[in-house]
């Protein structure tokens, strides 16, 4: 995986979460010189489950062997033989059939397996153990302030007063990016923010062997989806399957009542409240869950798109560029995606200095904005399905099923090889016209 020289640049990302780290791996394993600076005292994630679709997993091996193996320390995939294809069977929440009985309305396959989900701050955990060991690649309570781009390069001024240098910045500082509001400016604050989407979600932990109780083993051990109006659930098994990763969305097209926070204190009985209309089998699980869960706004940029994913030397990746809703269950499989894109660009042994580097964030907003944009819009589609908003589909469970598996193809299908080979393609054409100009 290494280049055979250094690189001759040195890259700032901000933000130490998933996508940063990846990235701060993938690109030392390239020997390109980088230093991640997070805001926090040391390296967390903060959620709980995480699912990675196969051509996600692709994406993390192209990064970097190492990470795959991180991430599959961590994975719990469906053991059942017979759920092996199956992404989510989808089930009518409002049933009042005993979930042991309850047959599903549909069922949503992948044509390939190896996929999986993982609990968040674990996989986090084992990127942190892949740093080097022999350099001092992060730096922690650096909360960015401003960056100044100019021929020298980027001056990066963190809150705490301290500065530091580099060629490029990449911000990975997920959907509150404070690189996003510096790369757009001042004129351009108000598209720099995610909107609420109009929907949140409470994301709960409960026990295995508890779920089964109220489940049943199969429906518990393996990946579902509970439909119902204006709300919907997933439950899927992570921690190697000793615990119930819940997620349960509500739409309540009303303002957050706190843009300044993504997550609120809520109570079990709100919870039971906005799931009122649905039956027994979801109502048994959110009584299993702690009485004060917390209440998480869903924010994206599906109001604004960036005209782009990079200005000058600044550049995004993953939340920071492309904020989306979690209903397609690719947010973060499309962010490793982005680094496996821009990591093969910037280790490209044909770059000169840093005078290359706008070519190779040029390359990479060329290869990643219309999908990932695409994805922050049909996000918001697939969860109006799910909870049969949609006026004229409703409740028709094959039209549900024949728009979300055409949405899933589009995701699941990418050749991220042919995709890589496309960039490096745009990169060469730019290096080659900077030569001739």
């Amino acid at each position: 995986m290494r280049n055979r020289t250094r690189a001759p640049f040195s890259i700032a990302i901000i933000g130490g979460g998933i996508t940063g780290l990846t990235l701060a791996i993938a690109l030392h394993r390239r020997n390109v010189d980088c230093t991640v600076y997070e805001q926090a005292p040391s390296f967390k994630e903060i959620g709980a489950g995480l699912g990675f679709h196969p051509g996600a997993v692709q994406a993390l091996r192209l990064c970097d062997e190492d990470i795959f193996r991180a991430f599959e320390k961590v994975c719990t995939v469906n053991k059942w033989d017979s759920k092996r294809h199956v992404w989510f069977d989808v089930f009518d929440g409002t049933a009042d059939v005993p979930a042991n009985e309850l047959e599903p309305a549909f069922t949503i396959v992948q044509p390939q397996t190896g996929g999986g989900s993982c609990h968040r701050a674990r996989f986090l955990d084992k990127l942190v153990k892949l740093l080097p060991k022999d350099r001092d690649i992060a730096r922690f309570d650096k909360r960015l302030e401003r960056i100044e781009d100019d021929e020298g390069g980027c001056l990066i001024t963190f809150c705490d007063g301290t500065v530091a240098r580099a060629d490029a910045v990449i911000g990975c500082d997920g959907i509150k990016s404070r690189t996003r509001e510096l790369m757009l400016g001042d004129d351009k604050l108000t598209q720099a923010k995610c909107g609420y989407s109009g929907k949140y979600a409470y994301r709960c932990l409960i026990p295995m062997a508890e779920a089964i109780e109220a489940l049943g083993e199969e429906k518990a051990a393996n990946t579902s989806l509970w439909m119902g109006p204006n709300c919907h659930a997933l439950t899927f098994p992570v921690s190697h399957g000793n615990t119930l990763n819940l997620v349960a969305f509500v739409s309540d097209n009303k303002r957050w009542p706190d843009e300044a926070r993504l997550t609120l204190p809520a109570t079990r009985e709100e919870i039971l409240h906005d799931f009122r209309e649905f039956g027994p089998n979801v109502s048994r699980l959110i009584a299993m869950i702690d009485e004060k869960p917390d209440r998480w706004g869903l924010f994206d940029l599906a109001e604004h798109p960036l005209p782009g994913y990079f200005r000058g030397r600044i550049c995004l990746a993953g939340d920071a560029a492309h904020a989306s809703t979690p209903h397609h269950g690719a947010g973060a499989g499309v962010s490793i995606e982005d680094v496996a894109v821009l990591s093969t660009l910037l280790a490209d042994e044909s770059l000169r200095g840093p005078e290359d580097l706008e070519a190779v964030f040029a390359a990479y907003d060329e290869s990643r904005r219309a999908r990932t944009q695409w994805l922050v819009q049909s996000s918001r589609r697939a969860a109006d399905l799910y909870e049969w908003r949609d006026a004229k589909i409703g409740k028709d469970y094959d039209g549900i099923l024949g728009e979300i598996n055409a949405r899933q193809a589009y995701i699941w299908n990418l050749d991220l090889r042919a995709e890589l080979d496309s960039a490096r393609e745009g990169l060469k054409r730019r290096l080659a016209s900077r030569s001739g100009s």
